[in-house]
């Protein structure tokens, strides 16, 4: 049986609870539990926006010793650090070590962008500057050619830069890698990528952490309800009259 990098996460010291930290759902809904667990090779982060979704995320990828604004554990660049400190509250149980890494950060992913520039590693990621390829062709640039698998990849929001076509390629990606032996945590909002099978999808809410089917989050079923009928769902949100 394969064994995680990350096998789970716990809160070693609750923030203050007056703070913005001690008030963010997962933050809370952490300090009532033993340990969050990754028991499957692909973990789905969602929830609602301040949630804190992608601030878990980032604070898993801090404290696993990432560069806040995405890279791999070499990168040794800082833009702006406006990165919490809840990875100094977070205790990860570690079961196996690997070969490769990267922590990929949509907000701060031109920042990453620049650095490999700036060191002279685009050979390490196609042979072509990330900057003078498309949002979207960038991100797809990194999955082939700078993830060579028995890796951990902490994807915050990658939907950002995809066209529908391309999440579809995103799956099949993240598919080869985990049969090379790694493991994906994504904080995402795309019910596109939930459907990975036998993925593990913790819904944050402020009610808990919950593990649920993707047809259980509201992002599939809003998403269906409205492309099934986009015309009803308009009329309600835009007040208009449905005659």
């Amino acid at each position: 049986m394969k064994r995680n990098y990350i096998s789970g996460v716990r809160l070693n010291s609750p923030p203050e609870e007056d703070s913005y930290l001690g008030g963010l759902p997962v933050v809370r809904h952490l300090a009532q539990r033993k340990e969050l667990f990754f028991s499957k090779s692909v973990t789905f982060l969602v929830g609602e926006n301040a949630t804190g979704k992608s601030t878990l995320l980032e604070a898993i990828a801090v404290a696993y010793g990432f560069n806040a604004e995405g890279g791999t554990r070499n990168f040794i660049f800082s833009t702006n650090p406006s990165h919490s400190e809840l990875y100094r509250h977070l205790t990860l149980s570690r079961s196996a070590y690997p070969k490769d890494g990267f922590f990929l950060r949509a907000e701060s992913f031109y920042n990453a962008a620049s650095y490999i520039d700036e060191i002279g590693a685009a050979h390490n990621y196609g042979g072509r500057s990330l900057h003078k390829q498309s949002h979207g062709e960038s991100f797809l640039s990194l999955m082939e050619n700078r993830f060579s698998g028995n890796g951990l990849y902490l994807l915050d929001e990658p939907e950002a830069a995809l066209s529908p076509s391309r999440l579809m390629t995103l799956l099949a990606h993240i598919h080869a890698l985990v049969q090379k032996n790694s493991q994906f945590i994504i904080a995402t909002h795309s019910p596109i990528l939930m459907t990975y099978p036998g993925a593990e999808v913790y819904l944050l809410t402020e009610d808990g952490i919950h593990s649920v089917g993707f047809r259980e989050t509201e992002h599939y079923q809003l998403t269906r309800r409205f492309l099934e009928n986009p015309e009803k769902m308009l009329c309600y949100l835009l007040n208009m009259d449905d005659r």
